[in-house]
């Protein structure tokens, strides 16, 4: 985990470079993330860069005390008139050191969840490095589901990769990939084409994967 950093700081590159051919039109699109634009997205990945401990509170604080609020005030506040001047932005803190007080693991997470919310409907594909994907996983299946997490599924399902030496929990197997496995434990519900396994049915109940 030594690395954390610069590995976000690659995941944060690869991001822009598949945005910096994108149409304007494409950034209006509805991403993975419910109610948000992949512009939307692209501006609460530069609002997380630029968030430090102190300016949390503050931010938190003007909010209410509200999470949902202080996200959509974030993603407002850092989003530019335009798609190139929100891109310019994501250049501009591609190298920050800074973020929401967690974990540093929480940014890997963040970087590949979000990157993929973008990516995915608008149909880009990133070979991301297997050893963050499984560092992002590893973190959120250790982390309760009351901070974003999803251990408690741990109780429910046997993650196993199909592309990587990983398995963990106890229940019925779901084989994926370990990006698709990240994406079962950070709510995103991909489709079932790409799990398998009698698991599958119970992440489909949870809510975790869409048939």
């Amino acid at each position: 985990m030594s690395d954390i950093w610069s590995r976000v700081h690659d995941e944060r590159r690869a991001l822009i470079a598949d945005l910096a051919g994108l149409p304007a039109q494409a950034w209006e699109q509805p991403s993975l993330a419910a109610g948000w634009t992949i512009h939307d997205v692209a501006a609460h990945l530069v609002d997380n860069a630029r968030t430090t401990p102190l300016r949390l509170v503050v931010a938190m604080a003007k909010a209410r005390f509200d999470f949902d609020r202080q996200n959509a005030n974030g993603v407002a506040a850092a989003k530019g008139s335009s798609p190139e001047e929100t891109l310019q932005r994501l250049r501009d803190v591609a190298s920050r050191r800074s973020g929401p007080p967690a974990p540093k693991a929480s940014r890997l997470v963040e970087e590949i969840a979000h990157g993929e919310d973008i990516r995915r409907p608008l149909g880009i594909e990133r070979d991301y490095p297997v050893a963050s994907v499984l560092d992002a996983l590893d973190y959120q299946l250790h982390t309760p589901q009351r901070f974003d997490g999803a251990k408690e599924l741990l109780g429910d399902v046997r993650l196993v990769a199909t592309d990587a030496d990983f398995s963990a929990g106890d229940g019925p197997v779901v084989e994926g990939s370990a990006l698709d496995l990240l994406m079962v434990a950070t709510g995103r519900a991909p489709r079932t084409e790409g799990l398998s396994g009698a698991g599958v049915a119970r992440l489909v109940e949870l809510g975790r994967a869409t048939a």
